[in-house]
């Protein structure tokens, strides 16, 4: 089949590789010092990476290529995951160390990490006249939570309930945790600044992949914020699912003021 796809020039590549850990997908590798696409079908051709070469070595193309497979993607990433990471940032700082068994070498920005949430619920000791300042606690169960940065075959997504939330709405929201994040896994994006055709095919691919549960939107009382909802609906309809999902507005001092289920 004729589709877009990844071309790298290799006269141009100087093996930085600050577009590995771009490519949610896992499809690019250095190999002998140049970016390699490993194969066809695990490059999506969205081009997640191009804004990531400085020099500007990475192109997107139509050309004869196989379909897009997102089985030998999830292979992919379990077969290559610690090369993958340790290629990612070669001059990255060392890792931190995750409270989880998704821990590893690699770029702590975009490495995959799930944490128990219970482990964090641990009683502060502080004297009896001294108020916390919150009881709080984090509900978040992995890294990272960008829409863009989490793959479709993150673990944490299967059979998930998900929460897709606009950047601000954690801001705004002071119970963000425990009234919406609380048993969810989660992913962030503002729908006017990300790439709206990027985060339709991300969400579809996520529904496709993963038995979710249901998909919790969450996005603030302005114009633009309906970007968010309109992805996720468009991705349910181009995926053909019919997972539920509820529709929550805020608005701009934190109150949820609207709620429907879609």
């Amino acid at each position: 089949m004729i589709r877009e796809i990844v071309t790298i020039d290799e006269q141009r590549c100087d093996g930085c590789g600050q577009c590995v850990p771009a490519c949610h997908e896992g499809a690019l590798r250095i190999v002998d010092g140049k970016a390699k696409l490993v194969s066809d079908i695990v490059c999506d051709g969205l081009g997640a990476c191009l804004g990531h070469c400085p020099q500007d070595a990475i192109k997107i193309v139509r050309r004869e290529a196989a379909p897009f497979d997102l089985t030998a993607v999830a292979a992919q990433r379990t077969d290559h995951s610690a090369e993958h990471q340790a290629r990612a940032c070669p001059g990255a700082l060392p890792a931190l160390t995750p409270s989880g068994p998704s821990g590893g070498g690699g770029c702590p920005g975009s490495r995959l990490m799930t944490f128990d949430p219970a482990e964090q619920h641990v009683a502060e000791t502080r004297p009896r006249n001294e108020p916390s300042p919150t009881n709080r606690q984090s509900e978040l169960t992995h890294w990272p939570v960008q829409l863009r940065l989490l793959p479709p075959t993150a673990p944490v997504l299967q059979g998930a309930r998900l929460l897709i939330a606009a950047d601000c709405v954690p801001v705004a929201c002071a119970d963000f945790h425990t009234r919406l994040l609380r048993g969810h896994a989660v992913a962030l994006g503002c729908p006017k600044f990300d790439d709206l055709e990027g985060s339709i095919q991300k969400i579809e691919a996520m529904m496709r992949v993963n038995d979710l549960h249901g998909i919790t939107v969450a996005r603030m009382d302005v114009p633009c914020c309906q970007g968010i909802l309109h992805a996720v609906l468009e991705a349910r309809r181009q995926a053909a699912s019919d997972v539920p999902v509820n529709d929550i507005v805020v608005n701009t001092r934190g109150k949820l003021i609207a709620q429907r289920a879609l």
